[in-house]
């Protein structure tokens, strides 16, 4: 079983070398978006340098699942309907989708993304590789 710190270190690393950051910026509860400037193109680049520092495979929109606010079912009006809250609380549940159920925004998505969330994402990908 993967180590909390170890992991969040390798993940700490893989944001530095994507983001072009220094070390004291990814603390564990640093948002992708609005703290370290993470773009939709550097979420690519994120997924793949994950796959390669862990030795996962990540499958295409799910740690970062794009294609439900892509979805009319799942979005009105630049909210997430509830159908689209359920998805997301199914898709992310490696996320806390306390605060963003307040407002629903799509903008508010990309909070949804922390460090501590990819050290949980990874820290399930990792689980599941040995069970």
């Amino acid at each position: 079983m993967a180590d909390q710190q170890d992991v969040f270190e390798k993940v700490r690393n893989v944001l530095m070398d994507a983001l072009s950051l220094d070390e004291d910026e990814v603390e564990s509860e640093a948002r992708l978006v609005s703290d370290l400037g993470a773009e939709s193109i550097d979420f690519l680049d994120i997924v793949f340098r994950l796959e390669k520092a862990f030795g996962i495979k990540i499958e295409q929109s799910e740690l970062f699942p794009d294609n439900v606010l892509n979805d009319a079912r799942y979005v009105n009006d630049g909210k997430v309907t509830d159908e689209g809250l359920e998805v997301l609380r199914a898709r992310l549940p490696h996320a806390d989708l306390t605060e963003f159920e307040k407002d629903r925004s799509v903008e508010a998505v990309g909070d949804l993304f922390t460090v501590d969330t990819v050290v949980r994402f990874v820290m399930s990908k990792l689980e599941s590789q040995t069970a």
